[in-house]
This record gives C-alpha cells, sequence and structure tokens, in this order.
C-alpha cells in the first residue's frame, strides 16, 4: 500500500493510493491513523486497508507525519560516506534527534538563512507502526509501517561548531519527507533500493540501500533498548557518499536551487531552496 496525508479542497486527511485515485482513511493525518492503530507490537496492514472509505477530488500529498514523537537519525551508515569522512566503519549506530518542527512537505520551500553553509543527505526513513520497548531484530521489523523519503539538510558550519551535531540538524522546516509511506510488502531495502539526489537535475547523490551497515530493522531495536518507539516516530537510516562538505572544493546550496530526493519504489521530494537574509 502506499499511504499518504493529503490536502483536499475540504482540508487534510489520511489516505491510501487506490490505483490512481486517492480514497479517505478514518484519521486526518498518518499521525493519527498510525495512533490509533497500535496493536501488539506488530503492525496491521490490513485493518488500514479494511478501512478504506470515499475517493479524494484533488488530493494532493503532504508532509505525511506532522505529529511524529520522536525523530532519531543515523549518522555514517553508508560504507562510502564513511570512508569520505575519513572514518572507521562504526561497531554501534551514530545517533542524533530532530524535532518534529524540523520536518516539512515533498514540494514545499525550503526557507533558510543565507548565513549558513546547507548541504545535502538524501535518505531511507522508517516509519514506526507499533510501540517498540527493548524488541529484538525480529519485533522490530514486525512494527515497521513502512517507508519513506527524507533529506536531511544541514548547516554543516553549525554542525561542526562542536562535536554534538544537533545544531545543524534541527532548524525548522529543514527536513523534507514523503510523498508517500509505502509498506513493507512493496519494498525491501535489505534487497536493495537506490536512493538519489539531484540538485538542478544534476545526480550528487546515488547509494543503495543493500550497503546500509546499519538497516531498518537494526536500527529500531537499537533505539527502542534505550527509547520507547511509538506509532508514527520516524528513524532516519543516514546518507550514501556525495554530500557537499566532503567535496573538493566544497560545494553547498544555493538559493533558487532545486533539490530532488528520489528513492526507487516511493517516489520523488522535490523543494526549492530559498535563501533568506
Amino acid at each position: 500500500m502506499r499511504l499518504a496525508t493529503v490536502i483536499t479542497p475540504t482540508g487534510t486527511t489520511a489516505a491510501v493510493l487506490d490505483g490512481d485515485r486517492w480514497r479517505a482513511l478514518p484519521a486526518t493525518d498518518l499521525s493519527s491513523l498510525l495512533a490509533a492503530a497500535d496493536g501488539d507490537g506488530r503492525w496491521d496492514a490490513g485493518r488500514i486497508a479494511s478501512a478504506t472509505g470515499a475517493e479524494l477530488t484533488g488530493a494532493v500529498p503532504v508532509s505525511p507525519l506532522p505529529r511524529p514523537g520522536k525523530v532519531v537519525c543515523c549518522g555514517l551508515n553508508y560504507g562510502d560516506h564513511i570512508r569520505e569522512t575519513g572514518r572507521e566503519l562504526p561497531t554501534h549506530p551514530t545517533l542524533f534527534a530532530k524535532f518534529a518542527d524540523t520536518l516539512t512537505g515533498p514540494r514545499d520551500e525550503l526557507v533558510l538563512p543565507s548565513d549558513a553553509q546547507w548541504d545535502w543527505e538524501a535518505e531511507l526513513a522508517v516509519v514506526v507502526g507499533a510501540t517498540l520497548r527493548r524488541a529484538d531484530r525480529d519485533q522490530a521489523r514486525a512494527a515497521i509501517a513502512g517507508y519513506t523519503v527524507a533529506n536531511d539538510v544541514s548547516a554543516r558550519d553549525w554542525q561542526y561548531r562542536t562535536l554534538q551535531w544537533l545544531q545543524g540538524k534541527a532548524w525548522d522546516a529543514s527536513t523534507p519527507v514523503g510523498p508517500v509511506v509505502v509498506t513493507p510488502d512493496e519494498i525491501d531495502p535489505v534487497a536493495g533500493v537506490d536512493v538519489v539526489c539531484r540538485i538542478n537535475g544534476e545526480q550528487v547523490q546515488r547509494g543503495n540501500t543493500s550497503t546500509l551497515v546499519f538497516d531498518a530493522a537494526d536500527l529500531l531495536a537499537y533505539v527502542s533498548t534505550f527509547a520507547t518507539l511509538r506509532p508514527g516516530d520516524l528513524v532516519l537510516t543516514g546518507t550514501p557518499g556525495g554530500v557537499g562538505v566532503a567535496r573538493e572544493p566544497q560545494r553547498f546550496l544555493a538559493d533558487g536551487d532545486v533539490l530532488e530526493t528520489a528513492i526507487d519504489g516511493i517516489g520523488t521530494l522535490r523543494n526549492t531552496v530559498r535563501l533568506t537574509a
């Protein structure tokens, strides 16, 4: 299934794609839908499918998860990206957090201050579908509601002010997500899907999720050891090589750049960068 939060002439609603038509689901957005569907530690896609309602006219996907309780991100999780930073392969995930306010929609402008060095990071994101606490790998896999596309747009000069990355990663409305959440029966990141980033049509990143050091189930199980994960939480799995800060010379996003982030089987984010004083 392909799930989304969509906006229509009458407001927002959770929705499922039926062929080329959107049909309503009984919640105002996916955050509410997932919270209401929490079960026994497993994600039940069938329960969602059975609740499909009327066809929606003029539906446009927006940010799919407007109220995640947690947004957890993994850095340094692709071998090529780790090598370009000069580091060794990690034995444990390198994690940091974002806030819900950092998220924005699949077609929204990225309105960012012009006095920072803005970099791109195309990522596969995992959507949690059931409560997880001290889960093993199998339990974590069973709790995955689906996968979506994200770009962890980062202020590099702020990120590297200290050894802690938060101040470079948590800017308001800087992380586009969407356009849909695709359920695990339709996509298998362990087998491998391509993650691609383009700027003004130029490909700057291409990686494959089969090369992740820690896959989605690994990350959910690890995080759930110290923090309870709940339906609608979002876990970003890291970015492949090709980021701007690692280039010679370094390259950062400019005003008017069109940032496209695409993952096979899910879709494409297309966000225009607007740098402001």
